[in-house]
């Protein structure tokens, strides 16, 4: 019962995610720097977009003669192409947030992910390209395209809870940024 409560809540935080992209608003950024991450997946989610869209026809077109068959599918491919568009838009309207006066760092992904990384525990922070992640205890990696370009190690570990309510205690994090340039010196500036 709690998986399924779960899920229902990420089906409504992407449909308002969805919502707050067509007016144009961010969620949860408040007094904080904003850092987006949505330019390194937007060509792959306009692709995934696309097949759906053509997925939807051929699939009309094909099940014509069995209208109840056709219906269902016409709603869950219909259905299929809100959610990529509500993953994008996720990831337009929830960015990450430098917060100085609140002391944390936020760091975003989707509806997924919001780890909260307090700013005294941060013992460095660098910009580093990677393109290819293990999985390892203790380490985070928020993947956009595939790719990290930021990466925290921290002092003391911070609690993750994966998309399921599972926590897991992490040290390093890695993440993308779409200006991780810019968010390495904000980063160093509010640590002195």
């Amino acid at each position: 019962m709690r998986v399924a409560r779960r899920l229902v809540v990420h089906e409504v935080r992407l449909l308002v995610s969805l919502v707050l992209w067509v007016v144009r608003r961010t969620r949860g950024a408040g007094g904080g720097r904003a850092f987006g991450y949505a330019r390194g997946q937007g060509a792959m989610m306009a692709g995934f977009a696309f097949v759906c869209v053509v997925e939807t026809v051929a699939l009309s077109v094909l099940l014509r003669d069995w209208p109840a068959v056709h219906a269902v599918f016409l709603f869950l491919d219909v259905y299929g192409v809100v959610v990529v568009v509500a993953l994008h838009a996720a990831s337009v309207v929830r960015p990450h947030v430098l917060d100085v006066e609140g002391g944390v760092l936020r760091i975003r992904r989707y509806v997924h992910v919001d780890l909260r990384v307090p700013l005294e525990r941060i013992a460095s922070v660098r910009r580093e390209l990677r393109m290819s992640h293990e999985r390892a205890d203790g380490e985070l990696d928020v993947e956009v395209g595939s790719q990290t370009t930021v990466t925290l190690e921290l002092t003391e570990p911070v609690t993750h809870l994966t998309f399921l309510g599972r926590r897991r205690d992490v040290r390093v994090v890695r993440f993308h940024a779409d200006d991780a340039d810019g968010l390495v010196r904000a980063l160093g500036g509010a640590r002195v």
